[in-house]
């Protein structure tokens, strides 16, 4: 299983950005798949995850300001991040099954 993240980089406070994770060696739709993020000095946390069945969950910190969704027929996973604010700033990782990752992506918020 190969897992590819994409989409980090520099953005405002308030602004938006679109994570997307392409996989490989396996099928999004039967696995659950989530988005972790880790800070300097801080321990990796589950951000959102999406379910075979479509059910999703979120930290705290994220509801109401990402959504995670997936496209099958891509095999792919998105994380839409909106109305950041500089304690987002993390390399955010794409994993499978909790037992599959990709190599990150930094998402820096900053103005």
């Amino acid at each position: 299983v190969q897992l590819q993240a994409s989409g980090g980089g520099l953005v405002q406070p308030g602004g938006s950005l679109r994570l997307s994770c392409a996989a490989s060696g396996s099928a999004v739709s039967i696995n659950a798949m989530g988005w972790y993020r880790q800070a300097p000095g801080k321990q990796r946390e589950l951000v959102a995850a999406i379910s075979s069945d479509a059910s999703t969950i979120y930290a705290d910190s994220v509801k109401g300001r990402f959504t995670i969704s997936r496209d099958n027929a891509k095999n792919m996973v998105f994380l839409q991040m909106n109305s950041l604010k500089p304690e987002d700033t993390a390399v955010y990782y794409c994993g499978m099954g909790g037992a599959y990752w990709g190599q990150g992506t930094q998402v820096t918020v900053s103005s």
